[in-house]
């Protein structure tokens, strides 16, 4: 009897076929996140364009919340320069950037106007609490990539809960944060691989 096999999940990343579909895909990106792109970009990125294995995008996330400047604008240029280079970079960025800015001008010179309506501020209430939703989500699904974390997942949760507390319980600064837990972060992770290495 032949049993059919099961179906094979796609572990293989794909590559954007130019500069303009990476515009075209990061200004799709860019005017989908209300409230915060990152939601989004992982869903696409990973999900449905298969650029980066999840693994990779929290590496990259992960970096371009170290670097000064907007997470998403920085991951973009970073990923636009791994494709195509200085040009690549350009092309994300400007789709980043570009039509959102428009959007922005046109919504800040006609808020004072609007801004008195009880419509207008219930639906930037609720776009704030789906912008939450959107994060937590994200945040959720992203834990899957931290299985193969060199750290483990005992000494993960901790950090990401020192995180929790410092931001929303204790009201620490977020750059102090970044700072403080990356450093510990990298410091905890550094010695698991020595420790790793001195075991084989």
């Amino acid at each position: 009897m032949n049993a059919t096999p099961p179906p094979l999940v796609a572990t293989t990343t794909l590559t954007p076929k130019s500069p303009l579909e990476l515009f075209i895909v990061f200004t799709l990106l860019a005017m989908q996140g209300f409230g915060g792109v990152l939601a989004v970009a992982q869903r696409e990125l990973v999900d449905r364009r298969r650029w980066l294995t999840r693994e990779e995008f929290v590496d990259a996330y992960s970096l371009a919340q170290l670097l000064p400047g907007p997470n998403v604008v920085n991951l973009s240029l970073m990923l636009g320069d791994r494709f195509f280079g200085w040009r690549g970079a350009m092309a994300a960025i400007g789709g980043m950037l570009l039509l959102p800015l428009v959007v922005v001008l046109v919504l800040a010179a006609s808020y004072n106007g609007l801004s008195d309506y009880p419509a207008v501020a219930g639906a930037l209430r609720g776009m704030g609490a789906v912008a939450a939703g959107l994060m937590l989500a994200m945040g959720l699904k992203m834990l899957g990539a931290l299985r193969g974390n060199v750290m483990g997942p005992v000494l993960c949760a901790l950090l990401g809960a020192a995180s929790l507390a410092l931001i929303a319980i204790l009201r620490v600064p977020l750059a102090w944060v970044v700072v403080g837990l990356g450093a510990a972060g990298w410091s905890l992770a550094g010695w698991c691989i020595f420790r790793q290495g001195r075991e084989r």
